[in-house]
């Protein structure tokens, strides 16, 4: 691919200053860097308004449009992300660390500095027409979230749902993108026949924390809305209570639980804070800023449920942690999820209806250029033709 060059240059933050409608204005340097970079004072006054931060978005052209994991702690083995980096914002979003492999920072670059995936739908299509490939399960947002607020303008992730539509292929969907409400129409398609079931992601119920804490995600009264508009169409819905924040939002479990229930979600799901690599300073970065009184006692409760550090990667705990504290949290959403009625899976989804769309073998172009899933095997991609620019 192509290089992207470090990022752009903006001074390192004082612990008072903010930027409105972002999680962080840090930039720590990606850690896969040969070079690292350092800010110092040169004796000219900064601008206090950082509203001039503009989002710009790059194109990156996928050779696969499928990931594959082997993680035990996943209920699913592919997924696929319309989007690198998102709009969002969410200070404690474990994927931040992934801009580091493109040569970006985790911090403001993973908010402001995004790659869209235009070929993505069509590349699936290839990669679904294979031979040999088998169907189970498509993670859709596993990474970021696939209803950020440039799909408004980019539409992939409605072309991407059309394609697996078309193909009749199983997708489960994580989001907290109110936007997803502009797609019912596919989902609902979707889901009479068993194939499509959506998580909605709800940290706290507290509008003013969560717009600090998740800037330019929908407050959580509207999630709580969209539940209740995909429910009311027929379609699956899971809470996805992530990420449960050990001294910050630990004490809002039931009260969550029951919102989301109440609304219509069927099951649910939780998961506890994660904090890798740069997300640990950076999110200590953001409690510092907003929340100095409560900074101390957060990180306490979050290194109790990781064995004393701030972050537990093995598999196995990195979702729900150990210890007391972890064990009690655990108790708490399960004998909510027995109170409110949550049942304790979605049904599953259907494997058997997968098949190729009526004359794609014959004229449905799977790449630019070529005219049959035959075609389209013998020109598979190659390094000079995934380019960002």
């Amino acid at each position: 691919m192509s290089p992207i060059r470090p990022s752009r240059p903006l001074p390192l933050p004082d612990p008072h200053r903010r930027a409105p409608g972002r999680g962080t204005i840090a930039q720590p340097a990606p850690r896969h860097d040969r070079l690292t970079h350092e800010w110092a004072a040169d004796g000219w006054e900064l601008p206090e308004d950082t509203r001039s931060i503009r989002r710009e978005v790059s194109i990156e052209r996928p050779r696969s449009a499928i990931s594959w994991n082997r993680s035990p702690d996943l209920g699913f083995d592919r997924a696929l992300n319309p989007y690198r980096g998102c709009e969002h914002g969410c200070i404690y979003c474990y994927a931040r660390p992934s801009h580091a492999y493109l040569g970006l920072s985790p911090g403001l670059d993973f908010e402001t500095r995004l790659l869209a995936r235009p070929d993505a739908p069509a590349v699936l299509a290839r990669d679904l027409g294979r031979r040999g490939y088998r169907v189970a399960p498509l993670a859709l947002g596993s990474n970021t979230d696939p209803w950020q607020p440039i799909e408004a303008q980019h539409g992939i992730t409605r072309a991407v749902l059309t394609v697996l539509r078309d193909w009749h292929h199983p997708v489960t969907i994580t989001t907290r993108g109110t936007l997803i409400e502009r797609d019912i129409d596919l989902l609902a398609e979707m889901a009479a026949t068993g194939l499509a079931e959506v998580g909605i992601s709800i940290t706290t119920l507290d509008a003013a924390l969560a717009r600090r804490m998740e800037p330019r995600a929908p407050a959580p009264a509207r999630r709580l809305q969209t539940i209740a508009a995909l429910r009311k169409a027929g379609i699956p819905v899971r809470l996805m209570l992530a990420p449960v924040i050990p001294g910050l939002t630990d004490h809002e479990i039931e009260r969550v639980m029951q919102a989301a229930r109440e609304a219509g979600a069927q099951a649910a799901w939780w998961s506890l804070l994660r904090l890798p690599l740069e997300v640990a300073p950076l999110f200590q970065d953001w409690l510092a800023q907003h929340l100095p009184e409560r900074a101390e006692r957060v990180m306490r409760a979050v290194r109790a449920t990781r064995g004393g550090a701030a972050n537990d990667a093995h598999y196995g705990t990195r979702f729900r942690g150990r210890g007391a504290e972890a064990a009690l949290i655990a108790q708490r959403v399960a004998l909510a999820r027995r109170r409110l009625g949550f049942v304790d899976r979605l049904p599953a989804l259907d494997c058997t209806a997968f098949r190729p769309p009526p004359g794609y073998l014959r004229d449905t172009p799977a790449l630019p250029g070529a005219t049959s899933a035959r075609a389209a095997r013998a020109k598979r991609p190659d390094d000079r033709q995934l380019t960002l620019f």
